[in-house]
């Protein structure tokens, strides 16, 4: 398959994470993330009807921000949830310092600046073309991870480092925030009270209740109509050995975490993945039951029985029409042999280069399918990839890593999907 590269005007754009979504205008919403102190994050559209990009705002400067010169606002690393024709989203730190040898929220501010005050839940208005501020993330901290509860009108967050899980009302305009989910977080110390922290929130659409995993595999419940805390599901967990085994004191992977989880109504149940072994899942909280589908790695990987380079998984996993499409990736061969990466990372990165592969499966005929690599046009491949939206015209968007005038930034791509 062929993919598009698009420059949207940012020369510092920087590995967007699951930033990027479809929504009711036919056009897609995406964000470029910085990791400069002083430049915030990108907000832009794609329009397929015109084939052209358009700005829409830095985060940190249409959050006031910027005059004030806080720690910018570099980052969202949640999708889009588009109600009432606003696209909600949140707000995450990009420019960290390096404490005991790991990335964290900077305690030293640079000269003139000020610390990062604290991730945002926002929306942008998809008629007016503002962006409204909702809420500010506890203790500074960023938000890592998000969801919406659109028919209770609530947004649940998963900040960063520490690990706080939060609950915004936006009818009484509250939020609440029920403590730490997992040690100290990815703010702890390794060996110790480390824990990598979950990527994807999961909302029950029938009764409300919120879900997320930990980095032992324990599945909680949040009951948000009861004034408990979540509450940890005793019956069923993610620790299969299919999954793998894992230091879960330790970095460089996900853990028994899920990697991303959505909602399938047909069925009343979610499909998930783990990202490091590429299982896909189905999840039944009403049943408390996890059974496995199918390996959803691309069919080189299936072949080679290894797990692919990212340890962490990758994040391009959505739901449409009754198909999960996956964008994951595949082995290099040279010469006949894998080209094997690094044995072990500290952080989420690759270990090393994979080709991109899309793969679909179809759950009502519980069918798998891969469509091929991906390719730009002048026959290099798409790399850091970890966000997907499917336009109207079936066609895969995503933010990858590309060269651009002889300097290699996240942009925009588009693939052209021929089914």
């Amino acid at each position: 398959m062929i993919a598009k590269t698009y420059f949207s005007g940012f020369q510092d754009a920087h590995e967007t994470y699951n930033a990027i979504s479809e929504a009711s205008d036919g056009k897609i919403y995406y964000v470029l993330c910085s990791t400069r102190h002083d430049v915030g994050a990108q907000m832009y559209c794609y329009d397929p009807a015109s084939d052209k990009t358009q700005f829409l705002a830095d985060l940190s400067e249409a959050l006031g921000e910027k005059k004030l010169n806080y720690i910018s606002q570099g980052k969202s690393h949640t999708e889009f949830f588009e109600h009432d024709n606003k696209l909600f989203f949140a707000t995450h730190v990009g420019y960290y310092e390096m404490i005991d040898g790991a990335q964290q929220l900077p305690v030293n501010a640079p000269d003139g600046y000020k610390l990062y005050p604290g991730g945002h839940f926002l929306y942008y208005d998809m008629t007016t073309g503002e962006i409204q501020d909702l809420a500010l993330a506890p203790d500074g901290e960023g938000i890592l991870t998000m969801t919406m509860d659109k028919e209770r009108e609530r947004l649940y967050g998963i900040t960063w480092p520490k690990g706080y899980f939060i609950d915004y009302d936006i009818k009484k305009n509250t939020l609440k925030n029920l403590g730490l989910i997992n040690g100290l977080g990815e703010f702890g110390k390794r060996g110790e009270d480390y824990r990598v922290l979950c990527r994807s929130i999961l909302v029950n659409p029938d009764d409300g209740h919120v879900f997320y995993s930990t980095a032992e595999g324990d599945i909680y419940e949040y009951d948000p109509f009861t004034d408990q805390v979540p509450q940890k599901m005793e019956e069923v967990s993610m620790r299969l050995d299919y999954f793998g085994k894992y230091d879960v004191k330790d970095a460089g992977s996900m853990g028994y975490n899920w990697r991303k989880i959505f909602w399938y109504g047909p069925e009343n149940k979610a499909y998930g993945v783990h990202g490091n072994s590429g299982y896909l899942f189905n999840f039944d909280p009403k049943s408390r039951k996890i059974e496995i589908v199918e390996r959803i790695t691309s069919e080189p990987s299936r072949k080679s029985g290894m797990f692919d380079q990212f340890s962490y998984g990758y994040l391009g996993f959505k739901i449409k029409n009754d198909t999960i499409f996956y964008l994951t990736g595949a082995p290099i061969y040279k010469d006949g042999k894998r080209i094997a990466g690094l044995e072990k990372i500290s952080m989420g990165a690759p270990k090393g280069l994979e080709y991109l592969h899309v793969v679909t499966y179809n759950i009502p005929e519980q069918k798998y399918k891969d469509l091929g690599p991906v390719f730009y046009e002048n026959g290099n491949f798409p790399t850091y990839v970890n966000s997907i939206a499917i336009g109207d015209d079936n066609d895969i968007y995503t933010v990858a890593r590309f060269d651009h005038n002889g300097k290699k930034i996240d942009d925009l791509v588009k693939i052209f999907l021929d089914t």
